[in-house]
């Protein structure tokens, strides 16, 4: 097999583990209610079980920056993502509370590990072909997440069992994941941990700081949108109740739209203003949010968000590959951990002002905190990240690197 069939069938499995995963997380987080009816979480512990998830996840991610050290970040997705299927399957199958803990607690140390391990094998895949692919990754985890919760949905819809929607997305999609598996392509040929093994050190860590602040504050505003939109559009904007479950549709499908063509910007003009247009409309997407008089204006500004927040977290994974090209797996796992930092704070932190002040206050919060990537935007390089100017340039049937400029922050 010649590399570049190798690189193409590897670019294909892990946009097809992407996508998986994105079906997964929309399942879970999409039937939320579903699964608190069946267990009879009362809303005072409902908290306790989903912010549990997150911090599971964020040690997860940290267990897998030594694992890769040993193990090839391929091993880990390989196992990784039919484990949290299973989780996911185990969510659904349980009868006592301790059944769903357990298969929450499962949930989120598989998922830590299936992050890391998924945009580890992207950096070093997106430096093997020498331009920016990251974001065409992230497009398949948003389309998973489409079809995932209109599936969930439909399962609402015909009223059947958490069971009994989680089962058929198993059964399709872990035979085809362990199967897309098998091309999964690992840096420098598939060297266990060869990228994770160097560590950063003390320097290394705080060059990597501006982009887990990036990273957070992204998560932040998204969880705003996943966890508020609804609640917003129908209590402070008037909303019908069945118009209200559509900003976070619209939000999707545009973070899809971003996505699918935001490599093509990145290679044109370059990360660090890809990432500051994204930024500043992600911005003024919460101030139209935060002003809208009706419904339909506060729409039009979650549709907004999507184009603009969909480019910041692949880009940010990107930055740190290129920033760490010899650590990037160890810069990459430490990096998802702000991931969920962000997650955990974004939904307390809105509900919290929209409770005590004002919800149209509280999306200003969010926007703010988004406005700090511009202040951070050199740390995605100096250089546009074409690789093979700076970075990585394709020499026969492997990537070399040929020097660090654009690493400077």
């Amino acid at each position: 097999m010649t590399a570049d069939v190798r690189l193409r069938r590897g670019r294909g499995a892990l946009g097809f583990s992407f996508f998986v995963q994105g079906v997964a997380f929309a399942l879970l987080v999409t039937r939320i209610p579903a699964i608190q009816d069946r267990y009879g979480i009362s809303d005072g512990l409902l908290p306790v079980f989903l912010a549990a998830v997150p911090i599971l996840a964020g040690v997860s991610s940290v267990v897998t920056e030594h694992l890769v050290k040993r193990v090839a970040p391929s091993t880990v997705l390989r196992w990784a993502q039919p484990l949290v299927l299973l989780s996911l399957l185990g969510v659904g199958a349980g009868s006592e509370m301790w059944h769903v803990a357990l298969a929450l607690g499962a949930f989120g140390l598989f998922v830590g590990a299936l992050d890391a391990s998924m945009n580890m094998l992207g950096v070093s895949l997106q430096g093997a072909y020498g331009r920016s692919i990251m974001l065409g990754f992230h497009a398949s985890y948003s389309l998973g997440g489409i079809l995932g919760a209109s599936a969930a949905w439909a399962g609402a819809h015909w009223h059947l069992s958490l069971f009994s929607s989680y089962l058929p997305a198993v059964v399709v999609l872990l035979p085809l994941a362990l199967l897309a598996s098998r091309s999964y392509v690992d840096q420098e040929g598939g060297q266990a941990g060869a990228a994770g093994a160097k560590g950063l050190g003390p320097g290394g860590f705080k060059l990597l700081l501006p982009l887990c602040l990036v990273m957070a504050c992204a998560y932040i505003g998204d969880s705003t949108v996943s966890n508020w939109s609804a609640k917003y559009l129908q209590d402070v904007l008037g909303s019908s109740e069945s118009l209200a479950t559509v900003p976070y549709n619209v939000y999707m499908v545009t973070t899809l739209l971003g996505r699918a063509v935001g490599d093509l910007g990145v290679r044109r003009f370059g990360a660090v203003a890809v990432v500051r247009i994204g930024t500043v409309v992600a911005a003024g997407g919460f101030a139209v949010v935060a002003a809208a008089p009706g419904p339909w204006a506060g729409m039009a500004g979650f549709t907004l968000l999507g184009f603009g927040l969909c480019v910041i977290v692949p880009q940010t994974f990107a930055a740190a590959g290129r920033l760490f090209p010899g650590s990037s797996d160890t810069a990459i796992a430490r990096l998802n951990i702000f991931n969920y930092v962000g997650f955990l704070i974004g939904a307390p932190l809105v509900g919290g002002l929209g409770d005590a002040w004002s919800y149209r206050g509280a999306m200003l919060v969010p926007m703010v905190l988004v406005l700090v990537t511009l202040f951070y935007a050199r740390s995605f390089g100096q250089e546009p990240a074409r690789y093979g100017v700076g970075h990585e340039r394709r020499t026969g049937d492997r990537a070399v690197d040929v020097g660090r400029g654009g690493n400077e922050v």
